[in-house]
Parts: C-alpha cells; structure tokens; sequence
C-alpha cells in the first residue's frame, strides 16, 4: 500500500467512494474535480496496486486549513489507511505553516471521531441540524 498525491484520473473512483463512504450527502466528481484544481487544496490518497483503498483531502488558508473528507474503502478499514492518510494531511499542513487545523464530523460517526481524538483533535463547537438530514455535526480542531 503506497499513500501518494491524487493525480486527476483519480477523481472518477474516488467520487465512487465518496459514495459509498457519504451515501446522505457524497461530493460531486464536480465538486472534487473543483477542488483538485484549486491551487490551495491537496489530497492523497491510499494505492494497494492500483485500487484506491482511501482518500482524504486538505484546504489551506493562511495559517488554518480544512480537511475536507477522510474515507476509507468498506474492505480496508481498520487496517490504518485512515490514519496513514491522516498523519500525510497533518505533515502537509505543518510543512506549510499551519497553526491550526478543523475538521467537520456528523456526530454520529464514532468511528473517525476516536481516529481525530486520538491524533490531538479537540471539540471547538456543534453545528446543530447541519446536515440535510438533520443530524448535528461537531467542529473538531487541533493546534499545531
């Protein structure tokens, strides 16, 4: 497994997991294709020969940055793909000056809250009903 730079014909199978990991609100391969090109943004992801096993994609601004999405394919997780493309973002950001770094979480997932928690993210605040579908989404962020 190698975790390497999206390149951009990338973006049509990680649309399709974008919805298998997101089936309430997926990215656009529109949307993903916009941020590929925006001179700010950088993503990774996860290559086992070939098959993307995962994803994840950061914004910076100034000193701050977003991740935007993290996900991992059903077959790969809990396998470390998620931290691995984490641990890249976190590298990315700090390489290039970033103090701070947030992140959006539906409240319901778990899962990638104990993976934030555990690489120094904190709650900042909640976004009650964020979601379409009504769900809360909690705010995380850590300092770097």
């Amino acid at each position: 497994m190698t975790i390497r730079k999206w390149k951009y014909e990338d973006i049509l199978r990680i649309s399709e997991l974008e919805k298998e990991c997101f089936p309430q609100e997926p990215w656009s391969y529109k949307m993903l294709a916009s941020g590929y090109e925006t001179e700010n943004f950088y993503g990774l992801v996860a290559d086992d020969d070939g098959e993307i096993a995962g994803y994840g994609g950061i914004t910076l601004a100034y000193d701050s940055a977003d991740i935007d999405n993290i996900a991992t394919s059903e077959p790969y997780r809990h396998s470390g793909v998620a931290t691995a493309i984490l641990e890249g973002l976190l590298d990315y950001a700090r390489n290039n000056g970033v103090k701070t770094v947030f992140l959006e979480v539906r409240v319901s997932n778990s899962a990638a809250m104990e993976l934030y928690l555990k690489h120094g993210f904190c709650g900042a605040y909640a976004r009650t009903r964020y979601y379409s579908d009504g769900e809360d989404c909690l705010v995380m962020k850590k300092e770097m």
